[in-house]
């Protein structure tokens, strides 16, 4: 039996309330003054502010860098940088989704090993540890607060650049349900979605293994069970707080099991039309299942079970197409959109998105390797 090596933050507080209960933690890390990163939406909606408010409660020294964009940029990252050191920052406090949380995951890197961002596409290429990072959470999907993974997107090239760095992982992370109530519908299913995309797809590669398996299994139970109610009401807290801890498992997950091709696929989405990734990932997931199923049928069942199919005396595929059926029908009733046309997306773009998606950091971790036609043609199945 092969070794398996665990990772995830040191800290992890999660559950109502529990941004009143990190201040304590930050100044346990005797740091002199944190960069704020976060996105000009979340200052103006004031989200950021409960964040900083609390941090004026504990009477730390900070500095807001707000400029993040929705698929970040390596100018976000190196622009964070110049903030950073220009203002003696010596720790990252990130606030928000995946975009802040990756932005800080790549200035925390920059800050420590110098170089540019594109020098550390890839698996662990960089050799010194980030910035502390305390990342706390505003939505319930990428669970960027507590992997090790990172994603940048190259604007000269469109390329969204995948980084999987053991040195990025977060020191503290922080999920509060009560940071994500005021999150519109849509913003809701996409992020729900894109961490069920993150559980099916931990399930189902190779790298996959018990440990992974059992919190896989435990946040896809989770996200059918109340994505659909945290997205017809925002307020409804217990929803909120049980996908604070569907995302936390599904992070455990993915973040030491690998994922596939529906994120490779949603990468390149994201990198040539700047897309939103839960969006592109809730849109791919049945397609590439599908086509995953046809490989490795027999991982359905243990899926099909959690969301309650009877699998007594079924066959593998046929737990296999109810999981897929589920899929489309969750997406459908949180109004995810059916079409990559209705997104702009061009067929006369699929072949550069084939090309790139087979070169992205997550596609070696699907069961099986599709060829470029085979990409492209699942690409059609939903233009």
């Amino acid at each position: 039996m092969s070794a398996h090596v665990f990772f995830v933050p040191s800290i992890n507080l999660m559950g109502k309330g529990c941004l009143h209960e990190a201040g304590p933690y930050i100044k346990e890390l005797n740091l002199n003054k944190a960069l704020v990163v976060t996105d000009k939406f979340l200052m103006k909606s004031g989200i950021a502010g409960k964040v900083t408010s609390m941090l004026d409660d504990i009477g730390l020294n900070y500095a807001v860098y707000d400029e993040v964009k929705p698929n970040p940029t390596c100018k976000n990252v190196h622009d964070g940088v110049q903030f950073l050191q220009e203002n003696g920052c010596d720790f990252l406090i990130s606030i928000g989704g995946g975009s802040p949380q990756d932005t800080a995951k790549g200035i925390g890197i920059i800050a420590t090993n110098g170089g540019h961002i594109t020098e550390y596409e890839g698996v662990h290429k960089s050799k010194h540890k980030s910035l502390p990072i305390v990342a706390i959470n505003t939505t319930a999907g990428t669970s960027a607060e507590i992997t090790i993974n990172y994603v940048i997107t190259d604007e000269e090239r469109k390329v969204k650049m995948v980084m999987v760095d053991k040195n990025s992982v977060a020191t503290i992370s922080v999920n509060d349900p009560e940071l994500m109530v005021d999150k519109p519908a849509a913003l809701t299913a996409a992020t729900g979605l894109d961490a069920l995309t993150h559980a099916i797809e931990a399930l189902v590669t190779p790298g996959s293994y018990p440990v992974t398996d059992a919190t896989a299994l435990a946040a896809v139970e989770i996200i059918f069970n109340h994505l659909a109610r945290a997205v017809s009401n925002g307020h409804d807290i217990e929803a909120r707080e049980q996908m604070v801890y569907a995302i936390f498992l599904g992070g455990l997950a993915f973040n030491n099991a690998g994922l596939g091709y529906v994120h490779a696929m949603a990468h390149q989405l994201g990198g040539v039309y700047d897309l939103p990734h839960g969006v592109c990932n809730a849109m791919l997931l049945p397609i590439v299942e599908e086509e995953n199923a046809k490989h490795v049928p027999e991982k359905f069942r243990a899926i099909a079970k959690v969301i309650g199919f009877e699998d007594k005396g079924k066959t593998d595929k046929e737990c296999a197409d109810y999981v897929i059926q589920r899929i489309k029908d969750l997406s459908k009733e949180v109004g995810i959109p059916s079409k990559l046309s209705e997104l702009g997306v061009n067929e006369v773009d699929l072949d550069l998105l084939a090309e790139n998606s087979m070169k992205d950091a997550c596609a070696p971790g699907n069961p099986f390797i599709p060829t470029k036609e085979q990409v492209i043609e699942m690409f059609k199945k939903i233009l």
